[in-house]
C-alpha cells in the first residue's frame, strides 16, 4: 500500500460504514468517497473543477455541504471509537475523495478534498506523526472489527449437487 499504509475497505460503523480507513505514520484517515456526473460539454471534458472552501462544494451546475459534514462527521466517530479501543487519544483526519474532479482549495481546510488520482498527498500534507506502536495497536483493533467474518469455502459440485 501506499507508503507503508494498511487500509480498510467499508469498515461498519453504527449504523453506517465508512468506505475507506488509511493507517499509517503520518496519521489514521477516514474516507469518504463521493461520485458525481460531470456536466456533458465537449465530452464531458469542460468544466470538471468542484472549488471548495471547507464548508461547501461548489460543482460547475450545483453546491453541496452534505459530503463535507458526512466526511467529518465519521471522522469523528472513529476518532471516539479509536480512543476507547486503544486506550489513548487518535487524531483521524477526514477526506473526501471526489473521482474524475479537478478540485480547487479556496483556503486551508480542516479536511483534505482529493480526486483518487493522488491520495498520497493526505501523507505529504498531514502533520500528525503516530509511533510504530500505536499503528500496530489501531491496526489491531481495526483488523478484530473488520475481520469478524469467517471465509467461505465453496465445495465442488459432484453430481449437479453441492456437497
Amino acid at each position: 500500500m501506499i507508503n507503508g499504509c494498511r487500509v480498510y475497505h467499508d469498515f461498519l460503523a453504527d449504523g453506517f460504514n465508512i468506505d475507506h480507513i488509511v493507517v499509517g505514520p503520518k496519521g489514521v484517515f477516514a474516507v469518504e468517497t463521493k461520485g458525481r456526473a460531470k456536466p456533458d460539454r465537449n465530452g464531458g471534458t469542460e468544466e470538471a473543477k468542484v472549488v471548495c472552501d471547507g464548508q461547501i462544494l461548489r460543482f460547475p451546475d450545483w453546491s453541496e455541504s452534505r459530503p463535507i459534514e458526512q466526511a467529518k462527521s465519521q471522522a469523528s466517530w472513529l476518532a471516539k471509537w479509536l480512543d476507547s479501543a486503544v486506550g489513548e487519544p487518535v487524531p483521524v483526519q477526514p477526506v473526501l475523495a471526489l473521482p474524475g474532479w479537478y478540485v480547487v482549495r479556496e483556503k486551508p481546510m480542516d479536511l483534505f478534498i482529493i480526486n483518487g488520482k493522488n491520495p498520497d498527498l493526505m501523507l505529504k500534507y498531514s502533520n500528525v506523526a503516530l509511533s510504530e506502536t500505536l499503528v500496530k495497536r489501531i491496526v489491531h483493533q481495526l483488523e478484530q472489527r473488520c475481520r469478524d467474518i469467517e471465509p467461505l469455502a465453496y465445495a465442488k459440485k459432484a453430481k449437479g449437487k453441492l456437497r
